[in-house]
């Protein structure tokens, strides 16, 4: 599947280095055609807008988002609360 940039995208799997969980959102930046898998550029904002992380992953780490899904809000690290 092709993502359309700057459309917004929901991980399919943790990564903790960025502090980042299955299922959160980004934004799609940049498309990185590949011979084996593409890849894109993202974009994550936190709740109020400001971007906490961009980065580049394989198509098959994303999905898009759904009709039927609900956004979620939850802190960045589990002691931040």
């Amino acid at each position: 599947m092709k993502f359309e940039l700057f459309k917004r995208v929901a991980r399919c799997e943790d990564l903790p280095q960025h502090s980042l969980r299955k299922d959160d959102v980004a934004t799609v930046i940049d498309y990185h055609p590949a011979s084996d898998e593409d890849g894109y550029g993202l974009e994550v904002f936190n709740a109020v807008g400001d971007t906490i992380a961009v980065l580049t992953v394989a198509a098959s780490q994303i999905e898009p988002l759904l009709p039927d899904e609900v956004l979620h809000v939850r802190a960045l690290e589990e002691t931040a609360r």
